[in-house]
C-alpha cells in the first residue's frame, strides 16, 4: 500500500538518477565555465524556480533552526558542489562519480553521532565502507544530510526548506567568486549545448532534486536514504561513456563494483536489524 515511507522510495531513486547524470553534464560546461561559474549559475537558476513555484515566506524559524539552514546551505550548496566541480576539472566524470559513493559511510557516522534516533550501527555498515572510496566531498555532503534531517523536524514545506537552504549556500559562494575570477559572460549560454545543460542543472538536478532529496530524508531518515548514493557510480560511469567517450578503467569497474558491494551490504544490514528509523 502507498503510504509516506514508500514514497520517499522513489523520490530517493528519481533524484540519484539525475545526480549520476550531472557528473556529464558539469564535464561538459567546464570547457568554458570554471567550476565556480557553473556552481553559481546553477543554484540562483534553482533559487529562482523554486521561489516562483512557492513564493510564500517560511515563518517562525529560531535563531537555533536558522543556523542550521546557514551550516546546510554552506556544507551541501557551497563547499560540497565547489569541491566537486573543481574534481571534474582534474579527473574523469565517472572517478568523481565512484568516490561520492562514500558518503552513506559517513552519514551512518554522523547519524550515529548526532541523530540518537536512526539506530545502530552494525558491522557490515563498516564493511561496506571498506569497500567503497573516500573523499573530502562526500563528508562534507554527510554533514548536509544530517542538517537536513535535523531541518525536517521542523515542521516546515520542504520547498521553502530548500531554497532557504540555497539562498545560503549562494550567500557563501560570493566571496569565491572573486577568489576564482568569476565572470558572468552570459552570451556563453547562447551555445544551445551549455544552455540545455545549465538548464538541466538549475531546474532538473538543483529546484526538482533537492526537493526530492530533502522529501526522501524526511520519510526515511538521512541513513536509508543516503545509501542511494551507492548507485551513482554505477549511472555515472555508464553515462560518462556513453555521452563522453570516457574510458573504462581498471579503477573505475572496480569502485562500481566495490559500491555496489556497499549497497548490498549497507541494505542486507538494515533488513537484518529490521526498521530502526
Amino acid at each position: 500500500m502507498w503510504n509516506r515511507r514508500t514514497a520517499g522510495h522513489p523520490a530517493a531513486l528519481l533524484t540519484i538518477i539525475i545526480w549520476g547524470t550531472t557528473f556529464i553534464s558539469t564535464k561538459v560546461l567546464l570547457t568554458d565555465f570554471r567550476p565556480v561559474e557553473i556552481l553559481f549559475f546553477r543554484f540562483v537558476m534553482g533559487f529562482a524556480a523554486l521561489f516562483l513555484v512557492c513564493p510564500h515566506r517560511m515563518k517562525g524559524v529560531g535563531r537555533r533552526q536558522e543556523l542550521t539552514f546557514v551550516l546546510a546551505g554552506l556544507c551541501g550548496i557551497c563547499l560540497y558542489y565547489l569541491l566537486e566541480n573543481i574534481a571534474l576539472t582534474y579527473t574523469m566524470a565517472s572517478n568523481v562519480g565512484v568516490i561520492i559513493s562514500v558518503a552513506p559511510f559517513f552519514t551512518a557516522i554522523l547519524s550515529r553521532l548526532f541523530l540518537k534516533s536512526e539506530g545502530k550501527l552494525r558491522a557490515n555498515f563498516f564493511i561496506g565502507f571498506v569497500v567503497a572510496m573516500a573523499g573530502v566531498a562526500a563528508f562534507v555532503w554527510a554533514c548536509y544530510s544530517i542538517l537536513t534531517r535535523k531541518i525536517s523536524s521542523f515542521g516546515c514545506p520542504v520547498i521553502l526548506t530548500t531554497r532557504r537552504t540555497f539562498f545560503y549556500g549562494i550567500l557563501f559562494m560570493v566571496p569565491a567568486l572573486f577568489l576564482f575570477d568569476f565572470k558572468m559572460g552570459l552570451e556563453r549560454f547562447a551555445d544551445m549545448t551549455h544552455l540545455l545543460n545549465i538548464l538541466y542543472l538549475g531546474l532538473g538536478a538543483s529546484a526538482l532534486c533537492f526537493v526530492t532529496w530533502n522529501l526522501a530524508v524526511k520519510v526515511l531518515g538521512a541513513v536509508r536514504t543516503s545509501v542511494y548514493i551507492y548507485m551513482v557510480p554505477i549511472i555515472t560511469v555508464v553515462t560518462s561513456v556513453l555521452v563522453l567517450n570516457e574510458p573504462v578503467t581498471w579503477v573505475s569497474v572496480m569502485g562500481t563494483v566495490l559500491a555496489v558491494a556497499g549497497l548490498f551490504l549497507s541494505e542486507y544490514s538494515g533488513k537484518g536489524s529490521g526498521n530502526s528509523e
